[in-house]
Parts: structure tokens; C-alpha cells; sequence
């Protein structure tokens, strides 16, 4: 299960503690319901994950395994469109929460927040220079992002 709140941000923040910086790489097999593949490369290593995710916001149901770099490649070449690139950083909170960090495609940042229990989510007061909550919006997910990418708005 996965409680997570999700935030806009300007950039990456200042003044946190580090606790872990990586690349990745991810993209979608399927966006309804979700099944994504995923490269993470930390300090010169590589591993691959295939991810499953249910219906929800807040809270949804995610199962994740390890992939081969060979088995990665082969559903690699399933995807209809380029994979997103994505900076990672992960910050330490002075309440002991992890605030992951990313900067999609070089374009733009949002944050997320996990907790153990729905009520911990509820009671977390966001720090000011979070930006935006957008958990509870539509339109916010990678996943979405991805079919934003892959079909663009003829607008």
C-alpha cells in the first residue's frame, strides 16, 4: 500500500539534509491501470524495477519487483513513446519525514511525502516552501504526464 501527499515546487530545496540522489529512468507499459518499468542509477550502479499501481490518490495499492537489465530492455522495447528522465533527490524533514524530490524531463519539479497511515498524511503540515498540493487533483501523476507526452493537446 502506498499513502503519499504530492506537491508542486520551484526547484530543489535549500538548507535540507541530503540523504540520496540518483537518475532514473521510467516508462509506461500501461497507465490504466498503471504498469511501469523503471532504471535508477546511484553512485555508478543501476537496478530496475516493474511497478504495478491500483486506482487511488492518497492512497493506492503498489507492488513492485526486480527486473534484469536484459528483462528491462526487452519490455523497453514495449513502450510507445520515450521514457521520462527524471533527477531524483530525496531530503530529510525536521519531523523525520523523507521528502522525495524530482525534476521531470529538465522541465519542471513536484515532491511527495509517504507515510505509514492515512491519519499521518492528514496531520502533516506542509512546510512553507512546499508548493501547491496537488494529491487529490487529476492530471498530476506520471502517468499522466506520460500520456500528455505520448498525446499531445491539439489545442
Amino acid at each position: 500500500m502506498e499513502i503519499e501527499r504530492k506537491f508542486l515546487l520551484h526547484g530543489f530545496p535549500q538548507g535540507l539534509p541530503l540523504l540520496e540522489e540518483s537518475v532514473m529512468e521510467q516508462g509506461y507499459l500501461c497507465t490504466d491501470p498503471v504498469v511501469r518499468i523503471r532504471s535508477k542509477e546511484k553512485d555508478g550502479r543501476k537496478t530496475y524495477r516493474l511497478c504495478f499501481k491500483g486506482e487511488g490518490r492518497l492512497v493506492r495499492q503498489e507492488t513492485e519487483m526486480d527486473l534484469t537489465e536484459s528483462q528491462f530492455g526487452e519490455l523497453s522495447n514495449l513502450l510507445r513513446a520515450p521514457m521520462v528522465r527524471k533527477e531524483f533527490r530525496v531530503y530529510a524533514l525536521p519531523g523525520g519525514e523523507r521528502l522525495e524530490c524530482n525534476l521531470v524531463d529538465g522541465q519542471f519539479f513536484y515532491a511527495e511525502v509517504e507515510f505509514p497511515t492515512v491519519e499521518a498524511a492528514h496531520a502533516f503540515q506542509p512546510p512553507a516552501f512546499l508548493g501547491r498540493e496537488v494529491t487529490e487533483h487529476a492530471g498530476f501523476s506520471m502517468s499522466d504526464y506520460w500520456n500528455t507526452r505520448r498525446f499531445p493537446s491539439l489545442d
